[in-house]
């Protein structure tokens, strides 16, 4: 029998509640990183993707997102970009293991994905109702939008039914022209989907009394490669100038230290880094290198995925805050940033770098041995993937497991079982 939980060093006085609440051993341990077994992660990936596809995803389609442990609820949270990441997922590990059983699901996630194409405002006819929902409340969030839409092009790809794909280069096109400022290479991010004000000036990300800058509620945008899937999917060379054009703006703004300061949810003021943010970033001028083979894209994107490692612990944790100066808050574990970490060294590992191989077996070996069993009591978790982010709201604490920590960690294991099979 497989070692179920991978001992996490230094571990907090909060994580035992969490270890309590998920059945899990926590003790202190050193394991040094080494490739991982190919039947582990097979396995774990059949467990992730019967998970995703017959409990994460609703019977409608839509990911059903966060999950409290506390409450014992879901809790939606951007669904639309959270429910392509499941779709994504799901097909890649469908790929990995042969199992195609789950394809059924992820195309229903994908005929719910389409319902949300707005088809009779005068003004956003032909974008998306991609609501972020939480504090954000019912605003259209492009990233919402960007972040979900490689999952309807590998759903197009996987199945050869083009109107996945096709309701994604819509909404793409649609923001190309209305959200794009030209003069600064950044677009808008929010729309007010009753009224379809772009908010210019204001946004709920930041207090109302705060006079906002440009890059307060605009930003590069290039999260999820949206403007290269167009062009692969229509041929349209005007996309690929677009996204390429999004990759130069990101190479002016990336900081240093390899990541984008100037852009929330990352927050200058006090050094704190969002965990997943810069690596959308990576991983979008890895696709501009793959489509230009130019250096001072796969160069940035280097940049950022060494910059990352520091936050990875011996053990292969990465948490949810991280700070510039090399602090970091053990509160709030995320599994999601663990994928995606291993997901963008993964791919610099193919451009021919090899300064990432230990972190990236650290990254599946603390993924495979974290996973929740099959047999978990709780059935809303059996085969999820670990995420532990833990928000007080008024006089409540929350602590989710997220639907991304098995989107993300099937995209990454499938592609660490192709490197390493």
């Amino acid at each position: 029998m497989r070692k179920r939980w991978f001992f996490l060093d230094r571990i907090q006085s909060q994580n035992w509640l969490i270890a309590a609440l998920l059945g899990v051993g926590m003790l202190s341990g050193n394991a040094r990183a080494q490739p991982v077994s190919p039947d582990s992660v097979r396995r774990a990936l059949l467990w992730g993707s019967h998970y995703a596809a017959h409990t994460l995803l609703s019977p409608e389609g839509s990911s059903r997102c966060d999950y409290d442990l506390v409450s014992a609820q879901w809790e939606a949270y951007e669904p639309a970009w959270h429910t392509g990441q499941v779709i994504w997922g799901i097909l890649e590990a469908a790929r990995a293991t042969g199992d195609t059983s789950t394809l059924s699901a992820a195309r229903r996630a994908g005929e719910w994905w389409k319902t949300l194409e707005i088809r009779d405002h005068p003004f956003l006819k032909g974008y998306f109702n991609a609501i972020h929902g939480a504090e954000v409340g019912n605003l259209i969030n492009f990233t919402t939008l960007a972040d979900g839409a490689p999952g309807l092009f590998a759903l197009t790809r996987a199945t050869g039914d083009a109107s996945y794909a096709e309701v994604a280069t819509r909404a793409g096109h649609w923001a190309m022209e209305h959200l794009y400022i030209p003069k600064a290479g950044l677009m808008y991010d929010l729309i007010d989907p009753a009224t379809g004000e772009i908010l210019k000036d204001k946004s709920p990300h930041f207090p109302q009394n705060k006079t906002l800058s440009l890059t307060n509620v605009a930003r590069p945008n290039t999260e999820g490669f949206l403007f290269a899937d167009m062009y692969r999917h229509t041929g349209n060379s005007r996309y690929l100038q677009f996204f390429l054009t999004q990759c130069d703006t990101l190479l002016r703004y990336q900081w240093p230290n390899g990541l984008w300061m100037d852009f929330h949810p990352n927050k200058a003021d006090v050094g704190r880094i969002h965990p997943r943010f810069n690596l959308w970033y990576a991983e979008s001028l890895l696709v501009a290198y793959e489509l230009t083979r130019d250096e001072k894209y796969r160069l940035a994107a280097l940049r950022t995925a060494r910059a990352v490692k520091p936050w990875m612990t011996r053990e292969g944790v990465i948490y949810y805050t991280n700070y510039t100066d090399g602090r970091r808050e053990t509160g709030s574990i995320c599994g999601s940033a663990v994928a995606f970490a291993g997901l963008v060294w993964l791919k610099c590992r193919q451009t021919g770098e090899t300064d990432f191989d230990e972190h990236i077996h650290r990254a599946a070996r603390w993924l495979v041995q974290n996973q929740l069993p099959p047999h978990h009591p709780d059935p809303n978790l059996r085969g999820a993937f670990l995420e532990t982010w833990q928000k007080h709201h008024h006089s409540r604490t929350h602590l989710f497991v997220r639907d991304i920590a098995t989107a993300f960690a099937l995209r990454f294991l499938a592609a660490y079982l192709s490197v390493f099979p």
